[in-house]
């Protein structure tokens, strides 16, 4: 029988294809596929050159680091040292424990638990002086409002030596905890900006004197966050912030005010209720504690101390015994807090706008000292998220090596050449925020 070209082309093809259906998937495998584009189309010919020139990868070249983020990892590494080497000493050296202010609260704590009075000054000079503070100082006692005196009561419980390690873990983690909610009101930017916050000298030096600054730091924290969606808890933070009023003058002006015309008064009845559950246990633990802090406050003396502020070289040059001339520049700053409110009040926004309100609150207070300056790293934190100038950020964190190079070099806590830092702050907040080049003015909410 004859075939046909055509019948013998029809049969070749019919093998071809059962061929193809019984070759095993490790053959098929090695057939060419399309070209895919990234979303899994197939790519025209055309453009098949220029899609597999985009895909080499070539290895970028590393950039070097800028001045500004050396700047940083120096003062943070230099912060992280002198923390870790105060923090391993203290549990060791019963002297430095007892040589510095945590003494005061540890020695106020002793008294609270047998029901004594905290402000006597005999049984103070001597817990004090058994603790390590040097016969030459005199006895202290707690200045913090008497509603403060409940913070102190668990220091009672333990030994000097472990409560001066408990109490400056506690600072820190107040200082870790404020800059970490900073971070995540700013919109959580991804750079390392937040180091200076954490290792800001103010701060540090709080922590280790065993000050009470770091936790008025983390009510106001609390405060700029729980504001708007928690006002009664944040009206309870606020006695945190309450343990050093004298530093909030100008903010709670302001903060009354805000009140009045937003109709917050959530925040005030939180902040009522804490008020009273505090002065509630300080009458359980000493019932006459606010004429005893009377009594101490008026002693003679105070008026002599050498304190490295403004406000009080004001009094100290012009009439060294007039005390009320060291309250002109609060009175100034809560009547210029007012005027900046009112024209503000119906957009106010704490997060903006109460950061320089608290510089301000810091510069005219009737008295501070140089570790309660880290009541200033929100706004310091909120001009190194919106400047552009890598200067200016160097010249922070430097700013903030001086400082702990005057420490390093026994240069006394009261000295005045301490004087320049709180001004120093409000100068840097203003040229961060003011001058051109900043990023975007608006600032994450606090929801």
């Amino acid at each position: 029988m004859a075939w046909s070209p055509l019948a013998i082309l029809l049969i070749a093809e019919r093998q071809s294809q059962i061929v193809l259906k019984a070759r095993p998937a490790s053959m098929t495998a090695l057939a060419p596929r399309k070209k895919l584009n990234p979303r899994g189309n197939p790519v025209p010919r055309q453009d098949r050159m220029s899609f597999m020139a985009s895909r080499t990868d070539i290895p970028a070249a590393k950039a070097a680091p800028n001045i500004a983020e050396l700047s940083i990892a120096v003062v943070s590494g230099l912060a992280l040292a002198l923390t870790t080497l105060f923090l391993c000493v203290v549990p060791l050296a019963g002297n430095i424990a007892g040589g510095r202010d945590f003494v005061v609260f540890w020695a106020t704590g002793q008294q609270l638990v047998h029901h004594a009075n905290p402000y006597d000054g005999d049984a103070m000079m001597r817990i004090e002086r058994s603790a390590g503070l040097p016969v030459r100082d005199g006895g202290f006692f707690m200045r913090n409002p008497p509603w403060g005196l409940p913070l102190a009561l668990p220091l009672g419980l333990v030994g000097v030596r472990l409560g001066a390690l408990l109490w400056s873990l506690v600072l820190l983690a107040c200082l870790a905890v404020s800059v970490r909610m900073l971070w995540l009101m700013h919109g959580r930017p991804m750079n390392r900006l937040h180091w200076l916050g954490l290792s800001f000298a103010p701060a540090l030096i709080c922590m280790m004197m065993g000050q009470t600054s770091l936790f008025a730091l983390l009510g106001f924290v609390l405060f700029l966050r729980l504001h708007r969606t928690r006002p009664f808890l944040a009206g309870m933070s606020l006695w945190l912030c309450a343990l050093k009023p004298h530093l909030f003058l100008a903010f709670g002006v302001v903060l009354l005010a805000w009140v009045l015309v937003s109709g917050s008064y959530k925040l005030l009845a939180g902040a009522a209720v804490a008020m009273a559950a505090s002065c509630a246990v300080v009458y359980w633990l000493d019932p006459t504690a606010w004429i005893q802090y009377t009594q101490m406050m008026r002693a003679p003396g105070i008026e002599k101390e050498l304190v490295p502020c403004l406000s009080v070289r004001l009094r100290l040059w012009l009439s060294p015994q007039t005390m009320w001339l060291q309250y002109i520049p609060a009175a100034l700053g809560c009547a210029w807090a007012l005027g900046y409110f009112w024209p503000r009040r119906h957009a106010w926004d704490w997060m903006k706008n109460g950061s320089l309100l608290m510089v301000v609150s810091l510069v005219t207070a009737p008295y501070s000292w140089v570790y309660d300056d880290g009541l200033a790293v929100p706004a310091l934190l909120q001009g190194a998220y919106l400047t552009r100038s890598k200067t200016l950020l160097v010249v922070l964190a430097f700013a903030s090596v001086l400082i702990e190079v005057e420490l390093i070099g026994g240069i006394n806590i009261s000295s005045t050449l301490y004087l320049w830092t709180t001004p120093a702050w409000l100068a840097w907040y203003l040229c961060a925020t003011g001058i051109k080049g900043t990023q975007a003015e608006g600032i994450r909410g606090t929801q």
